[in-house]
Formats: C-alpha cells, sequence, structure tokens
C-alpha cells in the first residue's frame, strides 16, 4: 500500500502541475515541440496508473492481473523514453542527422522492450513471478535498463552541449531539458538497483516539476506577450499609431454592453476630418498625403492626451472622451479649434472637429451622440471652407515646402 499511496501522490502532483500543458488548446500555443511533450507527459501518466496498480496488485498476490500491469508498466516506461527522445529533439530544433541517430535509437530500444515482452510469457526474458509470487527481474530487463539509460545520458549531454551555443533563455531552456534527462537517468539506475521502490515515479516527478517551473512557465508568459503584441499590432493603425477601426468597433461593443446593463451614464465623443488632403494627394501624391495624415493626428493625440484616438477611414478620426478630457471637454475643444484657425492662417494642417456628448433624456444609443458630433464636424468644415484662406491650397503649399527643403 506504501508503494502505491506514493504513485498515487505523484500522479496527482503530476496533473496539477502540468494541467495546462496537458490540454490541447491553452496558454501556450499549440506548436509540434508541445505536442511532443503533451503526448511524453500522457505516457507518465500511464506509467504512474500502472504503477500504481502494480503495488495493489502484488499485495493482494493477484499473479495474473500483476503480469499483466507488469507488461503494461514496461510498455510505459519505454514509450516515456521514446516520447521524451522525439520531444527533446524538437525542442533543440535539430533535423540533422545526430537528432535522427536520437529518434532511431528510441524507436529500437522500444520495439526491443516490446518484443522481449511477447516473448516472455514463452521464454522468461524480461520477468517471472515464482511459485511463491515473487517478482524477480531477468537479464534482458537490464539490458533493457542499460539501453535506457545510455539513450537518456546521450540525449541529456547532446541538448547540454547545444544550450552552451545559444544564449538568453533558450540556453536556460535547454540548460533544464539536458538536468532533467539526467535525473530521470539517475532515477532509472536506482530504480534498476531497488526494483521494488517507486524510483523513476521520483525521478519523472522531479524532472517535470523542474520543466514546469523553469520552462513551460517561461514560454507561457512569452506566448501571452506575443499574443497582446499581436492584438496591438491589430488593432493599431499602421500610419499614425493610434488605433484603427477595428479597436473602434471594439470600443463600440463595449459602449453598446454598457448601455444594454444601464452604466453608461456619461460619455463624449469628437468627431474629426481632414480638410484639404485630397489636393495634397493629387498635386504632391500619397506620400505627401501620409505626411500630412500623421501631422494630423499628432495633433488630435497632442490635444487628447488621456483619451483613445481611432482613426476610423482615410482621413477621419474619432475620439471617445475619457477621464480628464471629458471633464475639460469645452476647454479642449476650444483649444483645438483655436489651434486649427491659427494653422489655416499660416498653411498648416487643418481639421474640421465637431463633438458630442451622451444626454440620457435624449440619445437612445452611442449612433445618436455620434450623429449629433459627426454634423457639428460638417458645420465647422463649412466654416473654414468660407473664410478667405484659400483653405484648399495652404496645406499643400506647406507640404510642397517641407518636402522640397
Amino acid at each position: 500500500m506504501y508503494y502505491s499511496s506514493f504513485g498515487l501522490l505523484a500522479m496527482v502532483i503530476h496533473f496539477i502541475i502540468n494541467l495546462d500543458a496537458l490540454k490541447k488548446e491553452g496558454s501556450t500555443i499549440n506548436t509540434p515541440t508541445r505536442k511532443r511533450y503533451r503526448l511524453f507527459l500522457y505516457a507518465l501518466a500511464l506509467y504512474y496508473v500502472s504503477d500504481i496498480a502494480w503495488g495493489l496488485l502484488y499485495e493482494k498476490q493477484w499473479i495474473t492481473a500483476t503480469y499483466i500491469d507488469t507488461i503494461v508498466y514496461f510498455v510505459a516506461m519505454a514509450l516515456s523514453l521514446l516520447l521524451w527522445t522525439r520531444f527533446v529533439v524538437s525542442f533543440i530544433a535539430n533535423k540533422g542527422r545526430f537528432g535522427k541517430f536520437l529518434l532511431i535509437g528510441g524507436w529500437l530500444i522500444f520495439g526491443f522492450q516490446i518484443t522481449t515482452l511477447i516473448l516472455n510469457p514463452f521464454f522468461p526474458l524480461v520477468f517471472v513471478f515464482n511459485e511463491a509470487g515473487e517478482y524477480h527481474a531477468e537479464k534482458l530487463r537490464y539490458a533493457s535498463l542499460v539501453l535506457q539509460i545510455l539513450l537518456f545520458v546521450i540525449t541529456s549531454i547532446y541538448t547540454l552541449i547545444i544550450s552552451f551555443k545559444t544564449k538568453g533563455k533558450e540556453h536556460a531552456h535547454n540548460r533544464i531539458i539536458g538536468l532533467s534527462g539526467i535525473i530521470m537517468s539517475v532515477f532509472i539506475m536506482l530504480q534498476a538497483l531497488y526494483p521494488l521502490l517507486p524510483l523513476y515515479a521520483v525521478g519523472c516527478l522531479l524532472a517535470t516539476c523542474i520543466i514546469h517551473t523553469f520552462v513551460t512557465r517561461d514560454l507561457i508568459i512569452e506566448h501571452y506577450q506575443q499574443m497582446k503584441l499581436n492584438e496591438q499590432l491589430a488593432y493599431r493603425d499602421g500610419l499614425t499609431g493610434v488605433k484603427n477601426k477595428l479597436a473602434y468597433l471594439d470600443a463600440l461593443k463595449n459602449l453598446e454592453l454598457r448601455f444594454e446593463s444601464g452604466n453608461c451614464t456619461e460619455f463624449g465623443v469628437v468627431v474629426f476630418d481632414l480638410n484639404g488632403l485630397k489636393a495634397i494627394n493629387d498635386r504632391l501624391g500619397h506620400v505627401a498625403g501620409d505626411e500630412y495624415i500623421k501631422t494630423a493626428s499628432s495633433l488630435i493625440c497632442h490635444i487628447y492626451k488621456h483619451s483613445p484616438v481611432f482613426r476610423i477611414g482615410g482621413d477621419e478620426f474619432v475620439v471617445l472622451l475619457e477621464r480628464d478630457d471629458y471633464e475639460n471637454r469645452d476647454s479642449l475643444l476650444g483649444i483645438f479649434n483655436q489651434t486649427i484657425d491659427e494653422n489655416q492662417k499660416t498653411g498648416k494642417v487643418v481639421i474640421s472637429c465637431g463633438m458630442a456628448v451622451y444626454n440620457p433624456g435624449e440619445d437612445r444609443d452611442y449612433n445618436d451622440v455620434f450623429s449629433r458630433a459627426d454634423q457639428l464636424m460638417y458645420d465647422r468644415k463649412n466654416q473654414l471652407k468660407s473664410r478667405d484662406c484659400q483653405t484648399d491650397w495652404l496645406p499643400t503649399q506647406l507640404v510642397e515646402k517641407e518636402l522640397n527643403s
């Protein structure tokens, strides 16, 4: 019972620490290397189950059942070695001759173990139970263990050698994988010396705990960071660096949820449209037009520092007012329009804008607020165009001057 109790504890810990790695989908990307490590963990789980059953059956002296379970035990042990080797070769990304040599070695040892187990009922080559029901290991059992130890050691040493050729986290991860293989090798040796103790289970548990702590967790964090980076890139406008239309649509979904839950009591929106962009594109080309858009975006971000800025079209921007920008919305709008008035006189970037805030008594949803802000923006655009400042060509003149300087 003592033997089985330790195996049961090892299996419980195994599933707890490797729960995420055992899932087909989870916090780390489902790469071929992860798939191979997952298969190795499943093989270890099979080993733990057979190890637990062996202790219980052997204690009860149910010899036939113990004999069958012993076969499963040896198969699981050889299978775990094969899958470990496949994982390590994939992890260090070795597709050369030595990597193939390790894989062939794993398959040969696994095949050798299967063959000897098939022959064992007729010729006790691996193990036997005597008339008293006592278990005895035979010569080929020790030969199989020696081969497994050799492959573990060779694979581990090679991984450690590879680690010296790498840097940073890759260097640390390779060292941990190599060290884990050494640990399992040592405990296989101890298992050969003390076959009635669950020593290989101890070695596997220690190795997977180390891998989880120093490798798997790092990979989870790296994958999470990469996902966040990809999300940021997907939501970022490539030209200006502000949020794009996809981010804008997601923000509107959140607003809709707030409307439905009754938590949306106040918000404001500012709509922007660039003046003179078509003239710049027509006369100077789209490179100049892109510079004009970036200049306009910088001005909007400078004024509305505490709110998300979205580029929702070629020359259209939207700001969803938050925090201080919402509280100071009137003064910020005044500063922005004053800046644009000065820009119009000096031929700098000209942007029309309109602002509206949510009125719970009148507005049914976001679209009502946006429509009002959009109309105010067009009113402002007409006002700017009506001034005798040749609005359409002054920005063009400025950009042309900057391109030629």
